[in-house]
């Protein structure tokens, strides 16, 4: 019942069957303090049977702890252009936009220096990467943007 439930709720797992692999079993009392079956370890939290009320809780805590995307890769843009001699710019420079994700939804591209999130100003990496654990999956976001000499805003759905 517990594959069952975890595959349903799209989680990856290890199986491993007790019954067969000793040291497996050993490992498990190691761990638990328990010799019954079944035993989900999900981010270093114990269920031990079927207990579905807990793993929906720790799946849903795991969820909740799950830092939001726009599917892009960045780095401080302020090194990147003054390492290409482009003068240097603030901001978060985007190295690739992963396909089918909000960035390439909003239509941002490779090269890109996001300057602005949600009203704040992004001078750095770490500055987008903070307004990022601010804003929660489904809302509205705004950016501002600079591509090559243009300044750009856009809008979507995170």
């Amino acid at each position: 019942m517990v594959k069952e439930f975890l595959s349903q709720k799209g989680v990856r797992y290890q199986d491993r069957d007790v019954s067969v692999n000793r040291a497996y079993a050993e490992e498990m009392v190691k761990a638990t303090g328990q010799m019954g079956v079944p035993v989900t370890i999900i981010d270093g939290q114990t269920v031990i049977g079927f207990d579905r009320g807990r793993l929906e809780q720790i799946l849903a805590q795991r969820q909740a702890n799950k830092r939001p995307s726009l599917g892009i890769t960045i780095a401080d843009a302020g090194k990147v252009t003054a390492k290409n001699g482009n003068g240097v710019r603030i901001g978060a420079y985007i190295g690739s936009v992963r396909p089918n994700s909000t960035a390439e939804k909003l239509g941002l591209a490779t090269g890109d220096i996001i300057t602005e999130f949600n009203l704040r100003s992004i001078a750095t990496s770490s500055d987008l990467e903070q307004a990022l654990t601010q804003s929660n999956p489904g809302s509205r976001i705004s950016l501002a943007l600079i591509r090559g000499d243009k300044k750009i805003t856009k809008e979507g759905i995170f």
